[in-house]
């Protein structure tokens, strides 16, 4: 009888991946040997996984694993840009064009003829999101702290920088150690520097660091990116600790022309699904909509329990894009 067990991830699950193949199967060996030695019945609990062995089995070989591997090295990565958010400002964010104003009102006769400005357009509510097919670029973390890899490996899928297969996730983890700094992550390996800087290795460069004081902010901006850019935006949820790949938005104006549209929700895929959280509850199929009362439950301000990040605590952290797909 196959025994089903619900998936359940740390209060604060990491967003790191092994390092250190070589290392990792000197470990995965020893300690394979101890059990070997304590009993055919252990082994046979691990290989099929029963009340969970084998997955707590995996976690103590990351925990001796990362013991080894040391501090992450400590060198300059990609930096945090903080966006003043406030809608009232003339700059929502880096990219953001003003709004435009309504035409001016007619001038005596006699007197200077001011410069024409633009005329403002009709206020309307839009549905915007640049997939059609969700599943179809939609990469499941193989692990339960790979969402970062399975984030950057789906953003690849969809700006058709590969298909999105275990073994581009795989190869994808493997390399961390080319990006990994204890500045952008201090648990070392996968932070959002880290991932832009995974993403700019397979083809998807101009992904910034953003911090926004605010949520609406914060979703305000990734939507603005992804209109103009037609890529999709990765917004670090579970305060700091999840990827969620972001695809569309929902908002009561356009956002490229109204800097104060309000964004009532989001397209997500969520590398988690299908499973089930014992702290977030049960993940969303890839392209579902997230509403507002779910982007407050999820889409949290970074705080994360290893340290201070002074450039991110409290914000909202999202990896806009800034190069349009062609």
């Amino acid at each position: 009888m196959q025994i089903l067990r619900r998936r359940v991830e740390p209060a604060y699950p990491s967003l790191r991946v092994g390092r250190g193949r070589s290392r990792r199967r000197t470990v995965l060996v020893a300690l394979l040997a101890a059990i070997v030695a304590a009993g055919a019945l252990g082994t046979a609990a691990i290989a099929t996984d029963t009340l969970g062995a084998g997955h707590l089995f995996q976690r103590l070989i990351d925990k001796v694993d990362r013991f080894l591997a040391g501090p992450p090295p400590d060198r300059p990565t990609i930096a945090t840009v903080d966006v003043s958010d406030d809608p009232n400002e003339d700059l929502e964010d880096p990219d953001a064009s003003p709004s435009p104003s309504p035409s001016p009102s007619p001038v005596p006769s006699g007197q200077p003829t001011p410069a024409p400005t633009p005329t403002l357009p009709p206020r309307v509510a839009v549905d915007v999101d640049i997939l059609q097919e969700h599943k179809s670029v939609f990469a499941h973390e193989l692990r339960d702290d790979w969402c970062a890899p399975a984030g950057v490996t789906t953003v690849l899928a969809i700006l058709g920088k590969g298909a999105p297969t275990e073994a581009r996730q795989k190869e994808i983890a493997s390399r961390v150690g080319e990006w990994e700094s204890y500045r952008d992550s201090h648990n070392g390996e996968w932070g959002p520097a880290a991932m832009a800087l995974a993403l700019e290795a397979y083809g998807a460069p101009g992904y910034e660091i953003r911090a926004y004081n605010s949520r609406a902010g914060a979703l305000r901006g990734a939507a603005v990116a992804i209109s103009r850019t037609s890529s999709p935006a990765i917004l670090l949820a579970w305060r700091g600790a999840h990827t969620w790949v972001m695809s569309g938005y929902r908002a009561d104006a356009d956002p490229l022309v109204f800097k104060d549209a309000k964004i009532s929700g989001t397209y997500i895929l969520d590398p988690w699904y299908p499973w089930n959280s014992s702290i977030w509850g049960q993940s969303d199929p890839p392209g579902a909509f997230q509403d507002a009362a779910e982007m407050v439950r999820n889409f949290l301000p970074w705080k994360r329990p290893e340290g201070l990040y002074p450039d991110r605590d409290g914000k909202f952290i999202v990896l806009i894009p800034t190069v349009p797909r062609t």
